[in-house]
């Protein structure tokens, strides 16, 4: 299940005196290149969920200080939309290469704020930095086009341009990853930003920014404000609908993508919305069951099932449900290791606060009332805290189940059983959301016909993990508009000028 092995530190010791052992730990928030106070000098609690001890205390902005931070990203994008993409390039390779250097720290303030284990925080780190490596490159191809005219005596060109100020809206679950794969992308098109991380996880933001002060990125080009949730609802209305906001670019629930989305509508704004997932891991009777269930781990119990592309329903072919079913129970009793992150060993570490554990014991529970078999699991580890809930495998699920229509994101595996390729796909399909689907089998033509017909923007086929800095990742439906990664994430952040040369026979 580990992707990579690390040295784990072993204790708690490390969060209870921050200052010393976190040195990029930042109590601040960063507008126009300074580190500030909220301008009324409100501050909230940063929480280690392991624990809920209290890890810093940051500023509470509101929407004056939203304002602030706009205008601070629309007067810096007035020079930076003039750097060359040679420069834009150098400044993020700049931030790559420190970052690399300081993957521990950064990994070990992942942890600290959201839970995962430190060996999966610096695979998180590792991931992260692939889009800072990649949009480094990528600043120097945003190219447009020359057409073929109609006319003998007229040209057409398609350039690229930056759209301006971004409102960056990240969650908790990839902290770090999710800012350098929205702010990599953003600044190779030429564009400035503001972000507002999760309230759970605004530290690995700021760690972040610092890094990118120190690569060189210039004033203005990258501001971060931190809000308790008590701001949310201002502090977003400002980042949405604000004028010199130009896109607002979001990861989260379907449901505050869909509030976001019509607040940006009001000035007919850009979105580019990675929403929830409802995602089926399809088992055909061709598969290799081995690695399958390898693969199924990855799927499921990556980041203690906090994932969007996570794997939600289980659909696996009677044929070779009961092998595929007992593979999975052993391996979840084997390698689910659950307990802080810190811990030598962990491999689930707590879920990110203790509403978010409320609602996947209701998901559990409400299955079980209605009929669901629990296998593993089934309930929340009091013996280790208020945030960690057993790795857990149900059968018997129906669709009447909550779990079977909505995200479970969280540690628990739904399996369920089909006759036939007809079948799996239109349970697969019947639901509203189409973000990631995985499919096990070694009939060629059957991973065709399941990559046309699964309504889905990205299927893996005989895989796992499907992120990287190289593919276009993102769903369609209520999953999401826009792509990230690839040359598409960048290309999100400009709008096409179409420019008539004419008179050229003059």
């Amino acid at each position: 299940m580990v992707l990579s092995q690390y040295k784990v530190l072993k204790s708690f010791k490390l969060f209870v005196t921050p200052s010393r052992n976190m040195h990029l730990l930042k109590k601040e928030g960063y507008i126009d290149g300074k580190w500030v106070k909220a301008n009324n000098n409100a501050v909230f609690s940063v929480l280690n969920p392991a624990d809920d001890s209290v890890i810093a205390e940051i500023p509470d902005m509101n929407d004056t200080d939203a304002k602030n931070a706009i205008e601070a990203a629309s007067k810096s994008f007035q020079t930076w939309k003039d750097t060359t993409a040679k420069e834009r390039s150098y400044i993020l390779r700049n931030w790559f290469n420190l970052c690399e250097k300081h993957s521990g720290d950064l990994a070990e303030i992942i942890t600290a704020e959201c839970g995962k284990p430190l060996v999966e925080a610096k695979s998180e780190i590792v991931y992260g930095n692939s889009f800072l490596e990649w949009f480094a490159d990528t600043a120097r191809h945003i190219n447009g086009e020359i057409i073929p005219s109609p006319w003998p005596n007229k040209q057409i060109l398609l350039t690229r341009q930056p759209l301006g100020v971004v409102s960056v809206i990240t969650p908790w679950n990839f902290p770090f990853a999710m800012i350098t794969r929205k702010v990599g992308a953003l600044m190779a098109a030429g564009c400035t930003c503001v972000i507002k991380p999760s309230e759970d996880t605004p530290l690995s933001a700021l760690a972040a920014v610092s890094l990118a002060e120190q690569a060189g990125v210039p004033k203005g080009v990258i501001n971060v404000i931190t809000s308790s949730r008590k701001n949310v609802n201002t502090v977003g209305k400002v980042l949405c609908e604000h004028e010199k906001v130009g896109c607002i670019s979001f990861t989260g629930s379907t449901v505050v993508g869909k509030i976001l989305y019509s607040m940006a509508a009001t000035g007919i704004k850009r979105v580019a919305l990675e929403l929830g997932g409802n995602a089926p891991f399809i088992v055909f009777p061709s598969a290799d069951i081995e690695h399958a269930l390898d693969q199924a781990m990855l799927a499921k119990f990556r980041n203690n099932g906090q994932a969007c592309i996570g794997a939600n329903r289980f659909l696996i072919h009677e044929d070779v449900f009961d092998k595929f079913v007992n593979g999975f129970k052993a391996r979840i009793t084997q390698k689910c290791v659950l307990g802080p992150g810190t811990k030598e060993g962990v491999t689930c570490g707590p879920l990110v606060n203790n509403a978010h554990v409320k609602k996947v014991a209701d998901f559990v529970n409400d299955a079980i009332s209605k009929g669901a078999k629990v296998l593993v699991g089934g309930k929340v580890a009091k013996n280790l805290g208020d945030n960690f809930y057993e790795s857990t495998l149900l059968v018997n699920v129906k669709p009447d189940m909550k779990l079977y229509n909505e995200e479970i994101f969280g540690p628990v595996a739904a399996c369920l059983k089909f006759k036939t390729e007809e079948e799996v796909l239109k349970i697969a399909n019947s639901t509203r959301s189409g973000l990631a689907s995985y499919v096990f089998t070694k009939d060629l033509g059957q991973s065709f016909r399941m990559s046309r017909n699964l309504d889905f923007g990205m299927v893996a086929i005989n895989d796992g993990i499907m992120s990287a800095a190289e593919p276009a990742f993102g769903g369609i439906k209520e999953s999401g508009i826009g792509r990230e990664g690839s040359k598409h994430g960048a290309e999100e952040y400009t709008d096409i000028k179409y420019t008539l040369m004419s008179g050229l026979d003059k």
